[in-house]
């Protein structure tokens, strides 16, 4: 990574983190400079306004959790063909990683993002919206898999489904933080494993 691409990144981690202890309006430009230790000069450089520095926010913020998302889901599928149990192995994967968060969770951008949206421009307003949409795809798709397999044994809309999941993170990490309790998190996603587990299971007789 050359210096200006460090800069960069820099920049980006230190805008992220203000924005989730303290919301996009509450964070200046000017901070993010004092703390990167740049001038005005070298910040614009970058970001030609705060804007700009959002969407780079939140495509860095996106790239990020797919890579995460990307890395569990092929952990659990290498380790079983069935895609029942290929899927509850990520779910146990993601609350361990969860679980090993010193502080625990710092924060989702994108709800963050989503709670002060008037602030924001509208590329940016899309570029939320294309990630969210994206995330239930992806998990569309895994439970089409599942139900592919072991079909759903009471009726269920697989995009309220799959949709479930982001809400379950996000209301985990609201949760932890309310209640200051990190391991909230990790057991709302052991819940949720526990839940798809029931539902695509067989009956027993």
């Amino acid at each position: 990574m050359g210096k200006g691409e460090a800069t960069r990144e820099r920049i980006l981690e230190i805008a992220e983190a203000a924005v989730l202890a303290k919301g996009f309006g509450a964070t200046s430009i000017d901070e993010v400079i004092a703390e990167a230790k740049l001038t005005k000069s070298g910040f614009f450089y970058h970001f030609k306004d705060k804007n700009a520095l959002a969407r780079e926010m939140v495509r860095r913020y996106v790239e990020t959790n797919d890579k995460l998302f990307d890395d569990i889901f092929a952990r659990g599928a290498q380790l079983s063909d069935d895609p029942l149990q290929a899927f509850l192995i990520s779910l146990k994967l993601l609350a361990e990683i969860m679980a090993d968060l010193p502080n625990g969770h710092p924060g989702c951008l994108i709800a963050s993002i989503c709670y002060q949206e008037r602030l924001f421009d509208r590329e940016v307003r899309d570029l939320t919206a294309q990630s969210v949409r994206g995330w239930n795809a992806r998990f569309r798709a895994i439970f089409e898999g599942i139900a592919a397999v072991h079909p759903p044994r009471e009726p269920i809309d697989l995009d309220d489904l799959a949709e479930m999941m982001s809400c379950i993170v996000d209301g985990g990490i609201i949760m932890s933080k309310t209640l200051n309790d990190p391991r909230r998190l990790e057991r709302q996603i052991l819940a949720f494993r526990t839940c798809v587990k029931l539902i695509f299971s067989p009956a027993h007789s």
